[in-house]
């Protein structure tokens, strides 16, 4: 068993590898160790911590609970992930790629602090974004009574503050982000993806992540939240602040989120509220082009 830990976004996890050897036809004999997530290597830390958020076992001998409720579908970025409640009422999850194979299965307990991971993928990319995913939702929901959200957002720097761009997949936040790097000097990208977002002592914080979707941004940094936009697509460049109710609803989707799990869901829930009366959210209507960033940081960088 060789036994690796990491600190994101202040929380400190454990992974544990067993020792045994994944077969495959495309798997080359490759034994499951760190260099599965690379992304990950940034929040390396050498000392085992006093306090761990979870620990995740990796070990594809683990075999498939057959007593298991199905209770939905956590999609994640289009990939749809099969749920399960287990009779102790921990869950049990199925991860599936974009192709619809199954890249792991993952057991956690009812709080999600002790997970098991089984890598099922035959390649290297599958079993990547098997543990990666595992990984990803073990952190959201095992964090997510502590003021700590995974939020899919991109996150550019700018004098100090990160300013968080939200929408669907598709809409234009990496263009905004790209658009503020352009054309304010000094800015710099956090994460292109999924920051992590807490709130300490009444103050609202943003962190790197090992998950920043197709951009490789896994940086260990973090910053006070300046702003928050969701990114509408419009003729013409416009923006205007969210009321308390408009931007709970808008947030709540762009959360890492477990709906058929109360612990979680009010969680979530109470983390985005918190963040609502520190911040405040604003819709940017936009065109993708420099006057669009120009009225965005005009605004909200005040």
């Amino acid at each position: 068993m060789k036994s690796f830990y990491y600190k994101i976004g202040g929380h400190a996890l454990a992974i544990n590898f067993a020792d045994e050897v994944k077969q495959g036809p495309t798997a080359d004999g490759k034994v499951n160790d760190d260099k599965l997530i690379p992304s990950f290597a940034p929040f390396r830390i050498e000392e085992k911590p006093d306090e761990l958020l979870f620990t995740m076992t990796v070990d594809d001998s683990l075999e498939w609970a057959e007593d298991g409720d199905e209770i939905g579908v956590f999609d994640c970025g289009g990939c749809n992930h099969g749920v399960y409640r287990m009779p102790d009422g921990g869950y049990q999850y199925a991860v599936h790629d974009i192709n619809d194979v199954l890249c792991s299965r993952m057991r956690s307990n009812a709080d999600f602090t002790v997970c098991h991971t089984s890598l099922r993928g035959d390649t290297w990319t599958q079993r990547n974004y098997g543990l990666n995913n595992a990984l990803m939702m073990a952190y959201a929901f095992s964090a997510a009574c502590m003021g700590t959200m995974l939020m899919h957002a991109s996150v550019i720097r700018c004098d100090g503050k990160g300013y968080l761009m939200t929408a669907p997949s598709g809409t234009g936040k990496s263009t905004h982000t790209r658009l503020w790097y352009d054309n304010f000097p000094g800015c710099d990208l956090m994460n292109d993806d999924n920051p992590v977002v807490r709130i300490i002592d009444g103050k609202a914080f943003v962190y790197g992540s090992p998950w920043s979707g197709k951009t490789r941004c896994y940086r260990n940094i973090q910053a006070p939240v300046g702003g928050i936009v969701r990114i509408q697509q419009r003729p013409e460049n416009t923006i205007r602040k969210y009321s308390a109710i408009e931007a709970f609803c808008n947030l709540l989707p762009a959360m890492s989120n477990m709906k058929w799990d109360e612990r979680v869901y009010k969680g979530v829930c109470d983390g985005i509220s918190e963040l609502i009366r520190i911040v405040g959210m604003y819709e940017l209507g936009c065109l993708p082009n420099a006057e669009a960033a120009i009225l965005c940081h005009d605004t909200i960088a005040k």
